[in-house]
């Protein structure tokens, strides 16, 4: 059940760390695919965080002050568009349903934001996430000056709001929580019927399939990103998408795919034999990578900064690395060489929550953050081997990936997607025909 009160809490955070001026929050525009056919509309995060409105062509107004407010600009209700387009709240009902102080049409945002911006001190606004909208509120911002001789001033500081927002949604509070569990849950059920889909022959599509039929038939939006479905060398391309090759018989596949569900983002990554049974190669290498997963899910807890992850996870993957042959000499020398990224070139996580790269600074002052509770990650650490003069053949296209999303806890973390198996005995087992 939608509650407004959480949202008007948000917006009083926002406007209290304002402390003074005008700020100007749009929702994300609408995308034009082909002709007449839009992309699915999917509203602007950062509005959305402050609102739960979902409608587009809307924009958020906030004045902080003496008297602060929350003003919503939105379609006007419109019997003979909702036959064509859907349903829309209008004005009126949003004000009331979404708790905002005031709600006016949108074709009235520009008369308005010129009557509002004037006498503010300053203005907040996402500079540069649309290059639209930076012109026309610089436009209104001169309007504004113009009426100067009448003892009326236009803000004389901008600031990006976002460098507000982005602190507040890196701390998730208990609602966006429960919202990830279940888009956790669900996402987790996509792999597990994934796996038991997968055999040799089937394309990497119908696998594909399989994902968003578990995504949708549980409520989610769909998935929170394209999903990569990629057999054998194809795991070996970081953001391979096409998902349209042949799964064969003794190769590895490796799924990366997660549900968005009510604006929050899951994020999943497995990788399994295609025939249900692991190589001895295949283990040796996945081993490896799983162990490395364990040591930064054990680094993810409050006291750790955010880089501490990766780097256990890295000393425990070059290690691997020299177990099998692909570099020489020691941890500290590989690790110093870079020798390693010829088959580890990404880092071992991001933040996680709204978007799947989500926001938030991974650095202080030049230092790494501190992880706190509340904040969601990933945690995903790989291996990609291609064939090379210097590496074993049996390893040669072997591509692995294992990727969590765990949210940081007072005493250390909990891990959203464990529904998923990963062990090399859990996954096989899953996978033996009944």
């Amino acid at each position: 059940m939608f509650n407004p009160s959480l949202y008007q809490q948000r917006r009083a955070r926002l406007l209290q760390q304002m402390q003074r001026g005008i700020a100007i929050v749009p929702t994300a525009p609408e995308a034009l695919r082909n002709g007449d056919a839009h992309y699915p509309f999917r509203f602007d995060s950062h509005f959305h965080y402050l609102t739960g409105f979902d409608e587009p062509e809307s924009v958020l107004v906030m004045l902080a002050g003496d008297k602060p407010q929350s003003i919503l600009f939105c379609r006007e209700k419109d019997m003979e568009r909702e036959i064509w387009d859907g349903f829309r709240y209008g004005p009126e009902d949003a004000c009331k349903l979404f708790g905002f102080d005031a709600a006016f049409p949108i074709a009235q945002l520009d008369d308005k934001l010129t009557e509002l911006m004037g006498n503010q001190p300053a203005l907040f606004h996402p500079l540069g996430a649309h290059a639209v909208w930076d012109d026309r509120i610089l436009a209104l911002r001169t309007r504004v000056q113009a009426k100067s001789r009448s003892g009326i001033t236009a803000p004389n500081e901008i600031h990006d709001v976002r460098m507000l927002l982005d602190e507040m949604r890196l701390i998730k509070d208990n609602s966006e929580l429960d919202i990830m569990r279940r888009a956790a849950n669900i996402s987790a059920a996509a792999q597990v019927r994934a796996m038991r889909a997968t055999q040799p022959g089937k394309m990497e599509y119908e696998i594909e399939a399989e994902l968003l039929h578990e995504f949708r038939r549980n409520g989610a939006a769909g998935p929170a990103y394209t999903s990569i479905v990629a057999g054998g060398t194809n795991a070996c391309v970081l953001h391979y998408t096409s998902n349209n090759t042949r799964l064969k018989d003794g190769d590895l596949l490796l799924i990366d795919a997660a549900c968005e569900l009510d604006g929050y983002a899951a994020d999943i990554t497995r990788t399994f034999p295609v025939n249900g049974k692991f190589s001895a190669a295949q283990k040796d290498a996945y081993e490896i990578v799983l162990a490395a997963q364990t040591a930064a899910i054990a680094a993810a807890r409050p006291g750790s900064h955010w880089n501490q992850p990766h780097d256990d996870a890295l000393r425990v993957l070059v290690q691997g690395m020299l177990d099998l042959k692909l570099c020489s000499g020691s941890i500290d020398s590989v690790l110093e060489s870079g020798d390693y990224k010829r088959f580890y070139m990404h880092r071992t996580g991001h933040w996680l929550g709204m978007d799947v790269h989500d926001v938030g600074n991974y650095k202080l002052k030049d230092q790494w953050r501190d992880l706190l509770p509340g904040m969601a990650l990933t945690v995903e650490p790989g291996l990609y081997i291609r064939p090379a003069d210097n590496v074993p053949e049996a390893l040669w296209n072997i591509g692995i990936r294992i990727e969590d999303d765990v949210v940081i806890t007072q005493q250390g973390c909990e891990v959203l997607t464990h529904a998923v198996p990963k062990t090399v005995a859990e996954i096989e087992a899953l996978m033996r025909p009944s």
